[in-house]
């Protein structure tokens, strides 16, 4: 059987702080996305999602993106970069217009949009994309398009993400000074949403906990859209610092244990279990760590007490973080744990617990070809980002030049009202 016909591709990189990694995809004639090639490696020059050493952080994006082009054979020019740090923040405008009660047209849809983007306030702020999320007919809302129906008044409301501008230059500039142009810089909470949430979940109501290596990122989804976020400057890389702060040792052997033999939720055996600090050859290699016994072994519960206590604090700004977006006073709705912490064994019962209400780990979807090793939460952002750039999604401030006030004196407007006239009596 002849493999499928790629009609587009696609190219993202995500600039994390734990990993830079990147991802080349195919849109087939039959609308299917197809992974070609992806890669990663460890961030450099990066730290809580801003450039701190524009050279390195240069390297690394070459570097992953190398990776994907290689294993896809194919070269790419541009690509869609996804930002975790940055002052992410999220905010919702609504806009409403008359139209008389009469049936709506694409022209009525275009003017209520260009007047949205009057209402955009990003405060001195770079705004990452404008999206209408749905629109309302004398204020029924879920409306996904209005042409043809009829109304007294027509309304939108449009999501806006925000960052901190000059964090978003230097990411963009990195890529740039890797030989990539930058088709958009997006959100993280929106690119890991298109990969692990469901169409459904979005509608009901979902939490999305974006569980990083050193940021993780708070969003509240309800009707379809981002509703709010925040950020909490804190992630896997936190709890990481902790155990070989505990142990006194070296960050790479407490990242191995903590991957290898951590968990968030303890057992009875643990207090007799003892695990290797050493990664298997590397015995007798190193001094002991702080309580180890002479083959240089910890308590697999002195471990399991250091992550718990980390994520007692994690998960404690987290539940602060959904209450001050109204999330929490609504009982039953579902928390998605995405990102590389959310890897952690454990950590969906842990969470549970912690929140009380429903939680489970979101992976990417939707996706044929994708590495198994990339099938994991911490790549749900990359995922999200090549399927975001397939969807396309309007942005408000690209459509068409910033027309006349409606109700002004000029000809095109007289002859604008002219039409809609004839369009109304006859």
């Amino acid at each position: 059987m002849a493999p499928p016909r790629i009609a587009r591709t696609y190219a993202a990189v995500n600039i994390g702080s734990f990993r830079i990694s990147a991802m080349i995809a195919g849109l087939s004639d039959s609308g299917e996305m197809i992974v070609l090639g992806s890669g990663h490696r460890a961030a450099q020059g990066i730290k809580r999602g801003y450039v701190t050493d524009m050279q390195a952080a240069t390297y690394a994006v070459r570097d992953a993106i190398d990776r994907a082009e290689k294993m896809a054979n194919t070269a790419v020019k541009s690509v869609w970069i996804g930002v975790s740090g940055a002052g992410l923040a999220s905010q919702v405008a609504q806009v409403e217009v008359d139209v008389g009660g009469r049936r709506i047209e694409q022209d009525d849809i275009q003017h209520l949009l260009l007047a949205a983007r009057g209402v955009i306030q990003p405060d001195g702020r770079t705004v990452l994309h404008a999206q209408p999320a749905h629109y309302t007919l004398d204020g029924a809302d879920g409306v996904g398009d209005p042409k043809g129906l009829h109304a007294e008044r027509l309304g939108v409301d449009i999501h806006v993400m925000l960052a901190d501008g000059a964090p978003v230059r230097n990411i963009s500039e990195a890529v740039q000074n890797a030989h990539l142009e930058v088709e958009a810089v997006v959100g993280s909470p929106i690119a890991a949403g298109y990969a692990c949430l469901t169409e459904e979940e979005r509608e009901l109501g979902v939490a999305l906990v974006e569980f990083g290596g050193e940021v993780t990122n708070v969003s509240v989804y309800a009707a379809g859209m981002l509703l709010g976020l925040v950020t909490i400057p804190m992630g896997s890389g936190d709890i990481t610092d902790a155990v070989a702060s505990a142990f006194g040792i070296r960050r790479f052997q407490a990242e191995r244990l903590k991957c290898v033999h951590g968990s968030a939720i303890a057992s009875p055996a643990d207090h007799r279990e003892m695990i290797p600090v050493n990664a298997p050859g590397e015995e007798g290699s190193g001094p002991l760590a702080r309580h180890a016994d002479d083959k240089n072994r910890v308590p697999r519960a002195e471990l399991v007490s250091v992550i718990t206590t980390q994520l007692a604090r994690l998960m404690e700004e987290v539940s602060r973080a959904l209450k001050g977006l109204g999330f929490a006073g609504q009982r039953g709705q579902l928390v998605v744990l995405t990102g590389g912490g959310a890897e952690l064994a454990g950590l969906a019962d842990y969470a549970q617990a912690a929140l009380g209400r429903p939680v489970r780990i979101g992976r990417p979807q939707h996706l044929k070809g994708l590495p198994e090793a990339h099938a994991t939460p911490g790549f749900s952002t990359l995922a999200g980002l090549v399927l975001y750039a397939a969807a396309d999604p309007i942005d408000i401030r690209a459509i068409g030049p910033r027309g006349a006030p409606r109700g002004g004196t000029g000809w095109l407007e007289l002859l604008d009202r002219i039409i809609r006239a004839i369009k109304e009596y006859f």
